[in-house]
């Protein structure tokens, strides 16, 4: 018996470590897809940077396949009640480097203007902030789910194209309107949440 003690003091041991590690990221689908968008991220860039044969099909595919992980998490997290606190904070973060890593990376090969690129950029960092800092939580509302949706077909376009046709303009150029508008009205909406609380 004396013999096991250190066997049970070493499982007993490494329990609170197993725990800890569960807490601090829970296994289960739509974390699993945060983590595999944010590990697309680096591949998507390579992809576009490299410029070789077929490169901007491979990087659009990437692209694409990190888009629809990102509808996917959300929608097992709501429809199964496996929102977590990792979630909740890495799963924003990962759509910011996709969306900031496609950008850069466009713009760096100039088939982007670095004005597009830097007004989505601000937008996004800024909101990302300001619901960080935002005492309670600010659901999306309509407009900003069709900001990400017209963001993401541009880009994806962008990728596609090379050089864009005048169709896949217009649509940067109304993404970076829609961009502009959803953030005034974000902001907006979060002064009269703000003088809500106050009174």
């Amino acid at each position: 018996m004396r013999g096991s003690d250190p066997l049970r003091r070493a499982r007993s041991a490494s329990a609170p470590r197993r725990v800890a590690c569960t807490t601090i990221f829970p296994v289960n689908v739509p974390n699993v897809l945060t983590v595999l968008r944010i590990l697309l991220v680096p591949v998507l860039v390579v992809a576009l940077l490299d410029e070789t044969d077929n490169g901007d099909i491979l990087a659009a595919i990437v692209f694409a396949v990190a888009s629809v992980t990102d509808y996917l998490d959300g929608w097992f997290a709501r429809s199964r009640n496996i929102i977590t606190p990792f979630g909740k904070v890495m799963d924003p973060i990962a759509d910011k480097l996709l969306v900031i890593g496609a950008l850069v990376s466009l713009v760096s090969l100039n088939r982007l203007a670095a004005w597009v690129a830097m007004v989505i950029i601000a937008r996004e960092l800024a909101v990302t902030v300001a619901r960080a800092q935002a005492s309670d939580v600010i659901p999306a509302a309509q407009l900003g789910k069709l900001k990400t949706v017209i963001q993401v077909a541009a880009i994806f376009f962008v990728i596609l194209f090379d050089p864009t046709p005048v169709w896949v303009d217009a649509l940067v150029y109304a993404a970076v309107a829609v961009t502009v508008v959803s953030g005034v009205t974000f902001f907006l909406d979060l002064g009269r949440r703000q003088r809500a609380s106050v009174v």
